[in-house]
């Protein structure tokens, strides 16, 4: 069995405003490709030994690497940074990996009389670090077994720590597959639904309203199957309880049968997309925009099964290498003038790929406007030259290259319904990129735009008790393209400063929330309390802390961010 290894936190990058520090995290093991037997055992008895060495071995997993440290077949992490409390994450150290559901209860059994913390950590994907805690996780790696499948009821059920690129290989044999994918495949399945995760299309829900039953292991009641029938109030709240419930030790998923897709990617503009959004919305299974700071590109990528009676064209007018060629030569142009005229000759330029190449290019200059803006024109003409159509399984077309390590926001608002879209959904975009121009943001694209059906689990952004109601999902984004310490800190400020300027303008305006993977906790007092009333009034807080302190009263699942999301009173607690 495939035993994930959290390698942690290997270089500290940088210090960023208000305490915050960027941190790259780097895993030693690619989740996509198990290491043999023989490996496995080779890294098992190294790390061994390096627990004789002591402080050695210590000192070697909390201060920083040189930068000639990714030779270790490290693969650096591609999302934004963790706190700023966490230096390792190591599963000889404070990470449990329990590779059963006894195992599993007796863990937190033991955890809740220690009053010792025990935080459930998923694959570490969430780009706040919600599931980290340096006083102590529980992983499920070890638990990711398919259980069994239904291939009737088209239903499977899972042990939590299963990862969603693995469910999905062993769906395909019994002709399933899962109805709707996020952007990557390295998601535990416990640890997608608990955040709300989503991918895109007006019609289909958010992750979590694919479960239909599930084991919860709680520190204080022990282990509690939960389902639509069995306690579906609890049901419902723990479906998307952001680990502070319970650690989700297996769950059953309603399937679909497996299917292709044809992906439509084209580019348009701003007028167009509004003269046709609602009928783009209807129509499409899938569908997203991305929008181009600072140009009237955008984007739009349509996603439906293949048809019998029309079969598009396939192929493009344009191959790769010429839908990349604008791109490669600004950055040989950008290389004249930022650097020395022998460095423009790299010939690795022409083995990038477009989002390899537009982290080079941002790496140059990532907070000069002018030069964003030149980045963002490159790219939307390397879109129009990629214009056309591919076809392949849901699973491989509706997957998508987020680029290299960023900062990023999510925030996820009502857009009526799918019979009366209200619309907003574009005010929201037209405001937001007028504010980036007004106010001189160094905007990188894309802002990628995508939609969802409504989700009945009252913690996700998406909630409503309104079947028809469908919601927008917004993501900002600014690149960390370089190693440089001072860089990496002005991006970081830059960033912060973007994203409050949108959360003052526009938040409020159209109830936008941000993605709980992607929610930023303020150093500020009064900051923070204006976030705890605001969400206070679009989520059961008191529900939730009341489930809370009755299935974890010492607070074994929680950690600072839970705690500051979401306080519990002494009033609260002595109940």
């Amino acid at each position: 069995m495939r035993r994930l290894l959290l390698a942690g936190i290997l270089r500290r990058a940088s210090s960023s405003p208000s305490s915050h520090h960027h941190l790259h995290l780097v895993r030693a093991l690619s989740a996509s490709s198990p290491l043999p037997a023989s490996d496995a055992d080779l890294r098992k008895y190294a790390g061994y030994a390096l627990l004789l060495l002591g402080c050695g071995a210590a000192t070697y997993y909390s201060f920083p690497l040189p930068p000639d440290a990714l030779h270790k077949k490290a693969v650096p992490f591609k999302y934004a940074p963790l706190p700023d409390d966490l230096h390792a994450v190591s599963n000889w150290s404070a990470t449990h990996e329990p590779d059963s559901l006894p195992a599993l209860h007796d863990a937190l059994a033991a955890a809740h009389g220690d009053r010792r913390k025990l935080r459930p950590l998923g694959s570490g994907l969430s780009p706040n670090g919600l599931a980290l805690s340096r006083a102590g996780m529980v992983n499920l790696a070890l638990m990711d077994k398919v259980l069994g499948v239904d291939a009737k009821k088209k239903t499977v059920t899972v042990q939590a720590g299963i990862r969603v690129a693995e469910l999905v290989d062993a769906l395909r044999e019994h002709g399933l597959t899962l109805q709707n994918f996020a952007s990557i495949r390295e998601q535990q399945v416990g640890g997608i639904i608990q955040v709300g995760a989503h991918g895109t299309g007006a019609r289909l829900p958010p992750i979590d309203e694919q479960v239909i039953s599930m084991k919860l292991v709680t520190p204080a009641k022990g282990t509690i199957e939960l389902s639509r029938e069995k306690d579906p109030d609890l049901f419902y709240l723990a479906r998307c309880g952001l680990g502070g419930l319970g650690v989700v030790a297996e769950v059953t998923l309603q399937c679909v049968e497996r299917h292709q897709l044809i992906e439509h990617t084209f580019v348009s503009n701003a007028d167009e997309v509004k003269k046709n959004h609602k009928k783009w919305l209807s129509e499409n299974k899938h569908i997203k925009y991305l929008w181009i700071p600072y140009t009237d590109t955008v984007v739009v990528v349509q996603c439906n099964p293949p048809s019998r009676w029309r079969t598009p064209k396939f192929t493009s007018k344009y191959g790769k290498d010429e839908a990349i060629q604008h791109v490669r030569g600004l950055y040989h142009e950008s290389l004249k003038k930022y650097r020395t005229k022998a460095e423009s000759n790299d010939p690795e330029v022409d083995q990038l790929s477009f989002t390899e190449l537009r982290d080079r290019l941002l790496a140059l200059d990532p907070l000069d406007k002018d030069h964003v803006i030149r980045i963002n024109k490159a790219e939307a003409e390397y879109w129009k030259k990629s214009e056309g159509y591919r076809m392949g399984w849901s699973d491989e077309i509706l997957g998508f290259d987020c680029g290299g390590q960023q900062w990023v926001s999510e925030t996820c608002f009502p857009a009526g319904t799918l019979a009366k879209p209200n619309m907003k959904d574009l005010d929201y975009i037209e405001e937001l990129l007028q504010l980036i121009e007004k106010e001189d943001i160094p905007a990188p694209a894309p802002i990628e735009q995508r939609w969802t059906a409504c989700s009945r689990s009252p913690m996700n952004p998406a909630s409503s008790s309104q079947e028809d109601d469908i919601f927008s999902w917004v993501g900002i984004i600014m690149y960390l393209p370089t190693s440089d310490a001072r860089q990496r800190k002005e991006i970081t400020e830059e960033f912060f400063n973007y994203r409050s300027k949108t959360q003052t303008n526009l938040w409020d305006g159209y109830s936008a929330y941000e993605h709980w993977a992607k929610i930023e906790v303020p150093k500020d007092k009064d900051e923070l309390a204006e976030l705890q009333a605001r969400l206070r009034k679009r989520f059961p807080v008191d529900a939730y802390n009341k489930a809370r302190m009755e299935l974890d009263p010492n607070k074994v699942l929680s950690n600072a961010k839970l705690e500051k999301l979401f306080p519990v009173t002494e009033v609260q607690h002595e109940k």
